[in-house]
């Protein structure tokens, strides 16, 4: 993807081996990047959401133990960096992933070689991730062209929540990937982008990529894509997701599950951007196994922004004395609400069948 017309990535490997990433808590004010030295600053970057996005989460961690294995390669070193980066965020999948590949990979191999082969492997990750991403998109364009095919001349309006973008993957993103396929082809596509409260991920994150990609989009409040859907002017929603059970249920940010609704009482095609890294077959019963993390109150009683005289401002909104204790980042969208899993492989139904036929491991 571009910004200011040059191809960019969300992550990369500089020359000393530690790993640079764009420090999205700067956007999109500022454009600032970050150098990634020892665990503790993975560990801080993945915790604190200098990186964010299950997919970049995944890749950054597995670049994570990489830096470990320089410092210390052994069986110890190798457990300790694992559990350290595990704990950071609770709910996305890809992290637990990325750490048991990168630590099935390098544990048989002898100490001397494990920090090139962590290396090897998490740059083989970044790769893949972009692959992912791009073939994912190609499955997804393919609905957004059957819908510029039977409305000629009409601009096809996208609604999407948070940020699956590619500020939330390697590159592409995912429920961006089939946008910025079909804009790139010259589809007429326009998206609506949800605000995202309480971080704003849509407004300063999604809004900021279309922009710097070209891509015409319209920032909206949470709360008003229902009213669009029930005047017409949302023709589909494409969301991210964090977690996806073995039956269909979609973990992703706040606020999904009320678009979710809002689409099936509009008759509104919602689609989930499911990388295969995403799905957990371990997990059946999204609402009573997947464990959602409940964030800081200081992200609902305060918003931050870029003051009129030049500089960034946090604010609080509401009274000192109110309570903020309930911040779930994330909540569960039951499968029955889910038009079809766009995914590398394909489009998938939301329904356990589907998802074995298509996923379960060989043999």
């Amino acid at each position: 993807m571009k910004v200011q017309g040059q191809a960019w990535r969300t992550v990369w490997l500089n020359p000393d081996h530690s790993v640079g990433v764009i420090d999205q808590r700067f956007l999109p004010h500022e454009l600032k990047t970050a150098c990634l030295r020892e665990v503790a600053d993975v560990e801080q970057a993945i915790r604190e959401m200098w990186i964010r996005g299950a997919p970049l989460i995944g890749v950054v961690a597995a670049y994570g133990m990489a830096v470990a294995m320089r410092q210390d390669s052994s069986d110890a070193g190798l457990f300790s960096a694992k559990k350290t980066l595990l704990a950071t965020r609770p709910t996305a999948v890809n992290l637990r992933w990325a750490l048991s590949r990168m630590l099935t990979g390098l544990l048989p191999l002898p100490r001397e070689q494990r920090a090139d082969a962590a290396y090897a492997l998490a740059a083989q990750m970044a790769d893949e991730d972009v692959a992912i991403n791009q073939q994912l998109g190609q499955h997804g364009l393919a609905l957004i062209r059957t819908l510029a095919q039977q409305r000629p001349g009409q601009r096809i309006n996208i609604l999407t929540h948070c940020n699956a973008g590619w500020l939330a993957t390697v590159d592409w993103g995912t429920a961006t990937s089939p946008i910025y396929q079909a804009f790139n082809e010259g589809i007429d596509v326009h998206v609506w982008v949800d605000e995202t409260r309480p971080r704003n991920q849509g407004a300063s994150l999604t809004a900021w990529e279309l922009g710097q990609h070209g891509v015409p989009h319209t920032l909206i409040v949470d709360n008003a894509g229902g009213h669009l859907m029930q005047h017409g002017l949302v023709d589909m929603c494409i969301v991210g997701t964090d977690r996806v059970t073995a039956r269909g249920d979609v973990c992703n940010k706040i606020g999904t599950y009320l678009k979710a609704l809002a689409a099936f009482d509009n008759q509104v095609p919602f689609y989930v951007a499911m990388p295969s890294s995403t799905l957990d077959l371990t997990v059946h019963d999204g609402l009573r196994e997947i464990p959602i993390e409940n964030r800081e109150g200081e992200e609902i009683s305060h918003l931050s922004g870029w003051h009129a005289d030049g500089y960034l401002s946090t604010v609080r909104i509401c009274p000192s004395n109110t309570a903020t204790s309930t911040n779930p980042g994330f909540d569960v969208t039951p499968a029955r609400l889910v038009t079809a899993l766009i995914t590398e492989r394909g489009l998938c139904a939301a329904h356990p069948q589907a998802i074995q036929a298509l996923f379960a491991p060989a043999g």
